[in-house]
């Protein structure tokens, strides 16, 4: 327990929004009890200067970085999708690869080997086939757990699913590429990139080609698998994935963790252990030494709830 204990992080989705100060956001984090946190997709230009000169005191060390940081500059609030490695639009390609480098370039900066990355969405020129789910959503009191089961959600999600599955081979090979096209740059950089498995319905890769897309690429490659526990339990949900399944399919290429807690409602970035999902689950695929381990939680949450989520996955142990 005692390497979980030292290495878990926490990431600053929870509070640079409450800072000017990158040094004083670590410090805080520190104060809590952190030897590690993950700067997130909300560091602005002007956190970069007290973050650099914080991990070189040895306040804190960097357990990894999520694209983009810092932001791009004319950016204030966390954008991740804001440049998609799935777009067809060269322009908008161009600055995805630029930012996306500039993040790779900070991360060795600072000594971080672990880049979480997403990968862009399908596109649709008239209206979203989501509309009608999230219409049917609003209208329903329905708990997640009863969704998977519920004949007339599963008639309106797979109707859905359809659409969204033409659409998106549309930018599976425009992913790749864009993707390979990185590769020395992340080399170079000394970095992995972690494909997170992502909470939207469209955002790619879908679900059901998660695993044979991060295993088109070889462990030769610097392509990795990031794993957040809100959003696989949410998919589950939905019936889109298991989400024991998905992390032993997916084990070997496994770098990271983003976890926290799924409420009854489907909100997710909760105090872990006041929801559904099966920590004891969770747990087998756990390492340490490793995998980055972030508490990635909401920004709503107190103190002694980023606190109380630290000892539910320690006790784990």
């Amino acid at each position: 327990m005692s390497s979980l204990e030292n290495k878990i992080a926490l990431s600053t989705c929870c509070c640079s929004h409450r800072f000017e100060d990158g040094y004083a956001m670590l410090e805080w984090i520190a104060s809590l009890g952190f030897n590690y946190a993950e700067l997130s997709h909300g560091i602005s230009m002007s956190l970069v200067p007290g973050i650099v000169k914080a991990v070189a005191d040895g306040v804190i060390k960097i357990s990894s970085i999520h694209n983009f940081c810092p932001l791009p500059i004319g950016i204030n609030a966390p954008v991740p999708n804001l440049f998609k490695p799935s777009s067809s639009n060269r322009t908008e390609v161009s600055l995805w690869t630029r930012h996306t480098v500039e993040t790779f370039n900070f991360a060795q900066s600072l000594g971080v080997d672990k880049v979480v990355m997403h990968s862009g969405s399908a596109w649709f020129f008239f209206e979203s086939p989501l509309k009608s789910i999230h219409v049917w959503l609003d209208h329903s009191d329905l708990k997640i757990e009863d969704l998977a089961s519920n004949e007339e959600f599963i008639k309106l999600r797979d109707r859905a699913f359809r659409r969204i599955r033409k659409a998106s081979k549309k930018h599976k090979d425009i992913l790749i590429q864009n993707y390979k096209s990185i590769f020395e740059s992340a080399e170079q950089s000394n970095v992995y990139l972690g494909i997170e498995n992502r909470e939207g319905f469209i955002e790619l890769p879908l679900d059901e080609d998660h695993e044979d897309f991060i295993r088109g690429f070889t462990l030769e490659s610097p392509m990795r698998y990031w794993h957040d526990t809100g959003h696989a339990e949410i998919k589950a949900q939905y019936g889109l994935l298991n989400h024991s399944k998905r992390l032993e399919d997916l084990k070997d290429y496994l770098i990271g963790f983003h976890l926290h807690d799924v409420n009854e409602s489907g909100k997710d970035h909760q105090e872990i252990g006041t929801g559904i999902i099966d920590f004891q689950m969770i747990k087998e695929f756990l390492d340490a030494e490793k995998q980055a381990i972030v508490l990635e939680l909401s920004p709503a949450l107190s103190e002694k709830s980023i606190l109380k989520s630290k000892d539910a996955i320690l006790n784990l142990f």
